[in-house]
């Protein structure tokens, strides 16, 4: 359904480096780079998600909003937010079962350095 996704952010230096560690951790990497953009996906891949740096300033989107990325275990969500955390992401919701969602349904919530919120989830 959705070929790939793209965020604004206002410093990609420190971005790529927030992204690189946090999907890292979920068996991601940074499958290309250039002067003004970065792009994620699996390993040998084409990119799911690219951050562009942006001219202006950036305004994530609002309530209702989130991106979520699929967590090969409970383990990968909790590295997945412990980066996060690390790398200087907002905590939104830490790991754990969120069993109005289902009852296998473990997740963590955080916001990047630009504010959009992102989650990881093993159901």
């Amino acid at each position: 359904m959705i070929s790939h996704l793209s965020l604004g952010v206002s410093d990609l230096k420190r971005a790529a480096a927030f992204y690189d560690a946090v999907l890292g951790e979920l068996g991601f990497v940074r499958v290309w780079t250039d002067a003004t953009a970065v792009g994620y996906g699996p390993p040998g891949g084409n990119d799911a998600l690219a951050l562009k740096l942006q001219p202006a300033a950036v305004v994530p989107p609002g309530p209702g909003f989130h991106l979520a990325f699929a967590a090969a275990d409970p383990g990968a969500v909790d590295r997945f937010h412990a980066a996060a955390m690390r790398h200087g992401g907002t905590d939104c919701g830490a790991p754990g079962l969120r069993p109005h969602y289902g009852d296998t349904y473990y997740a963590a919530f955080v916001r990047d350095l630009d504010g959009h919120k992102l989650e990881a989830v093993h159901q």
